[in-house]
């Protein structure tokens, strides 16, 4: 079985949109569940969530025999967070709080090993094969030779500062896609909890249209039917429109709501 091949990457040259789901819960059974959802792809969120290594690795191997991507929201661009992350077996990564070129180069070579003699696009990711579940435990023979291909960098703009050096952030080479982040980015505008603001929406369909304007995919959440509509003609490649916390707190509730209606003033049901 190809285990290297990353299908999310090779989606971002389709013309199809994909859609995906958010992932918080801490618990591999509970990832193995949304894995059989039928979304294109899941993002493990390690930036907000409890997740650690063990946990993101947990995840993955639950998630591995099925047709869903995962994705890793690390809890930063550091390099020796990424570093841990790759030897686990990410391969795609959606980096938060990216505001500068200089950010966005450093990440694409955290992901990278250095480059063969002759060769380009090289970066400075330490060797660490023997231990690492990305190699097989140096049993995939051609890993160096294909791992630095088929890494996915996509990085979130959600500041003024990145939204001010989005262009040049986007066009640095090795950065496959730019996600937009509605939320903080609407809350950097002031509108803190208003992600569906006519403001915020403008400013992230603008954004949308200038990463596509420089060649990259672009990304975003839309928690609602029209925003996705709104995003995806704005030229979204993929869409994220809920999360697993989301949708257990929201389905507990509708339970507890339809149980009690059924309850009389005695407590009786």
């Amino acid at each position: 079985m190809d285990m290297i091949t990353n299908r999310f990457k090779q989606s971002l040259t389709s013309a199809d949109v994909t859609y995906g789901l958010w992932f918080g819960l801490a618990n591999n059974i509970a990832a193995e569940i949304c894995a059989q959802s039928g979304f294109d792809w899941m993002l493990i969120d390690a930036e907000h969530s409890p997740l650690s290594d063990r946990d993101i690795l947990s995840c993955l191997q639950a998630v591995a025999p099925y047709e869903i991507n995962p994705l890793v929201r690390p809890v930063s661009g550091d390099k020796t967070v990424l570093k841990r992350l790759c030897d686990i077996g990410v391969q795609t990564f959606l980096v938060p709080m990216v505001d500068t070129v200089k950010e966005a180069e450093a990440i694409v070579s955290a992901v990278r090993y250095p480059a063969a003699k002759g060769s380009n696009g090289g970066g400075t990711r330490g060797l660490g094969t023997s231990m690492a579940r990305a190699a097989r435990w140096n049993m995939t023979p051609d890993y160096f030779k294909r791992a630095n291909d088929e890494m996915c960098v996509i990085l979130q703009i959600e500041t003024k500062a990145g939204l001010k050096n989005l262009k040049k952030i986007a066009k640095v080479d090795g950065v496959d896609a730019v996600f937009i982040g509605p939320s903080d980015l609407g809350a950097a505008l002031g509108y803190p909890g208003q992600p569906d603001h006519p403001d915020v929406v403008k400013a992230v369909s603008n954004a949308i249209e200038d990463v596509r304007a420089c060649g990259k995919a672009a990304g975003v959440l839309a928690v609602t039917s029209e925003l996705v509509s709104i995003y995806k003609e704005a030229g979204a490649s993929f869409i994220g429109v809920g999360s697993d916390c989301g949708v257990l707190a929201k389905g507990v509730q509708r339970l507890y709501e339809s149980f009690a209606a059924g309850i009389d003033a005695k407590g009786d049901y």
